[in-house]
């Protein structure tokens, strides 16, 4: 009987690190500092390093690096933030516990990420509209690929906007010779387990290279604090790193290189069986995705099902990424027909993704010939 393939695989990589973990893990037992211990400080250093960047903060979830990052900005009602239509629920739910709106962008139908032309369109819809200031693009680098960041911080630069990179699924992946963290004002990194640097629970990062906004983050990110406890100097948040997940990320980046060029691998070997028999997340020149998830394109929705329950017979994992376009989700509708006068037009492409996409294993303690296998399943099943 063949093995089973999981969609993903955090005990592999567990098992490399374990002696590591223990110890680490023991260190802070006995130092009791569990909040905003030394690990976290000497996390946070390496992570700037890893992504080349100045500054890097941590905190208690990607969600809270969101709605830090925006509340530096000082985002709220009146506010609107471009995000795409097709990617998790945090993106949109951070603008509207602000007080902001949520501008829903479609995306490409190439590279899943954020549509500039469609980006321009509703700028200028907002703008003609009148009711509305624009005041951010969260761009999102979908399943590892970044997103059009050249084209976003012109536009941003433009229109006096701030640029957020939501790279939850995507550390570890680059754009041109700059690894992402560098792009946009701020990044936004999510290290819920499943992502390319997960933790053991949830925890977070911001990235910029601006000190005053790195600074603003430490104080948001604990209850608005200034240079000692108890001066409160702004309205903040309960959004610290825990030290225990600190350490434990800090023993899981020493991996992080040689599994992001395993996910290359992998991807690389999903290409070749694949490319032109289903849809793929397209590349651009320049771009290097960092892999976090390896979603295809389907015709259908019935298609789609042939396919996972192909894959489940064979024991295969799958998952779908994502079932419902943000715009079309019962806590968002209304907002988004009411963005702007008239109702904004639909988004067909994010749409059609929710009917048609299917992400397939992808972790680096697979092999590329996991990768054929589950490619011949898929393809069996057409």
């Amino acid at each position: 009987m063949t093995a089973p393939i999981a969609l993903f695989d955090v005990k592999a990589q567990q098992a490399l690190i374990r002696p590591e973990l223990d110890r680490r893990i023991a260190a802070v037992l006995d130092s009791g500092r569990f909040i905003n211990g030394p690990e976290v400080a000497e996390l946070e250093e390496k992570l700037a390093a890893f992504a080349g960047c100045a500054h890097a903060v941590g905190v208690s979830s990607g969600t809270d690096a969101l709605q830090i990052a925006m509340m530096a900005e000082g985002i709220g009602p009146g506010d609107a933030v471009f995000l795409p239509a097709f990617t998790y629920t945090a993106t949109a739910e951070v603008p509207l516990v602000l007080g902001a709106t949520p501008i829903f962008v479609d995306v490409s139908s190439q590279t899943f990420n954020i549509d500039v032309d469609d980006l321009e369109r509703r700028l200028d819809a907002v703008k003609r509209d009148g009711k509305l200031k624009p005041r951010a693009v969260v761009g999102v680098d979908l399943f590892g690929l970044p997103a059009d960041w050249t084209e976003i911080e012109a536009i941003c630069a433009r229109e006096g906007m701030f640029a957020l990179d939501d790279a939850a699924q995507a550390f570890g992946g680059s754009l041109g010779n700059r690894r992402l963290g560098c792009w946009g004002q701020a990044t936004a990194l999510s290290f819920y387990p499943t992502k390319t640097l997960g933790a053991y629970g949830d925890g977070g990062a911001l990235l910029t290279n601006d000190p005053d906004r790195a600074e603003l983050y430490r104080s948001l990110r604990t209850h608005g604090e200034g240079r000692t406890r108890y001066a409160v100097e702004r309205t903040g948040m309960n959004g610290r790193l825990d030290t225990i997940q600190a350490t434990i990320l800090i023993a899981k980046l020493a991996l992080l290189e040689g599994e992001l060029e395993q996910r290359r691998r992998i991807g690389a070997a999903y290409d070749a069986a694949l490319s032109g028999r289903v849809g793929i997340q397209a590349t651009p020149k320049g771009m290097e995705s960092a892999r976090g998830l390896y979603t295809i394109r389907l015709p259908d929705a019935a298609t789609r099902t042939r396919v996972q329950a192909a894959l489940s017979a064979q024991q295969i994992g799958s998952g779908i990424y994502y079932p419902k376009p943000l715009h079309h989700q019962p806590a968002y509708a209304a907002h988004h027909a009411a963005s702007i006068t008239g109702g904004p037009a639909p988004l067909p492409v994010s749409e059609a993704l929710c009917d048609q996409v299917l992400s397939l294993p992808m972790h680096p303690y697979m092999s590329e010939a996991d990768a054929q296998r589950v490619s011949e399943v898929v393809l069996g099943a057409l």
